[in-house]
């Protein structure tokens, strides 16, 4: 019933337990799992973790942290995982952090263009990290992704009236555990008000479980409070967000 757009399952702290979980996954409705690379060594992972579980996917790409020592052969390498791997579904995650700035801004926005224009060449989607970048992110996408090619605004932290601009320029916003945080009415306010068509969800696992588990080790399971939360605001019922936001998800990643 459940699609998580987006979970780090390769990172090392599921590294005691992983298999158990992913089994766990199964047998509690979350049917299907994108899991993306954020430097060459995870989005290689990524994909092997793909090959091992039919209901797990992987997108490849190098997150604005680890940018800097970028090079062209780090972008041929990405083409060809993404050429002959059928379970590398997007580009991603890329983007722009200028709260942690770990990489110089320029290279940030240098890797991020060449990276949307890899997702272009290779007619595949892309998995946008945003984090107090929203400008220079925004102006980016507008300008350099092609028509054709899909993105996500991968845990969305930005203002309603931003989101409804990314949804005009065909962009879908992903909403993460953090809108079920007390007083975040932000996030909140977007999963109320966006077109249910134009959204995911996801838990950006081991990252910002949701409540009622907030400090803990997230996973894919913990997707379901973020549904709950969106079905609550909207009056809507818990099925239909998780039939619409999974298949919207399928569709974007072009999964059968």
């Amino acid at each position: 019933m459940l699609f998580d757009s987006h979970a780090h399952l390769n990172d090392e702290r599921f590294d005691e337990d992983r298999d158990q979980l992913i089994a766990y996954l199964r047998e509690n409705d979350v049917d299907l799992v994108v899991n993306p690379g954020a430097d060459m060594e995870t989005s290689k992972t990524a994909i092997d973790l793909a090959k091992k579980h039919d209901f797990i996917y992987a997108a490849v790409g190098v997150h604005p942290h680890d940018v800097e020592h970028m090079t062209e052969d780090d972008i041929e390498t990405l083409k060809k995982w993404a050429k002959e791997n059928d379970k590398v579904v997007a580009i991603g995650e890329i983007g722009l952090d200028y709260y942690y700035d770990l990489s110089p801004r320029d290279l940030q926005k240098k890797w991020f263009i060449r990276q949307i224009q890899l997702a272009n060449e290779l007619g595949l989607p892309f998995i946008v990290h945003d984090r107090d970048a929203h400008g220079d992110t925004f102006e980016i996408i507008k300008k350099y992704k092609a028509p054709e090619t899909g993105c996500v605004l991968h845990c969305y932290s930005g203002e309603l009236d931003l989101a409804k601009e990314y949804v005009k320029m065909g962009c879908y916003i992903s909403i993460p555990g953090t809108v079920t945080f007390k007083n975040n009415r932000k996030t909140v306010n977007v999963a109320k008000n966006i077109p249910l068509e134009w959204m995911f969800i996801e838990t950006d696992s081991p990252y910002m479980a949701p409540a009622p588990n907030r400090g803990k080790r997230n996973d894919p399971s913990m997707v379901k409070y973020v549904a709950q939360k969106i079905a609550l605001e909207r009056g809507i019922s818990y099925e239909e967000v998780c039939r619409v936001t999974k298949e919207n998800a399928k569709r974007f990643f072009g999964i059968r």
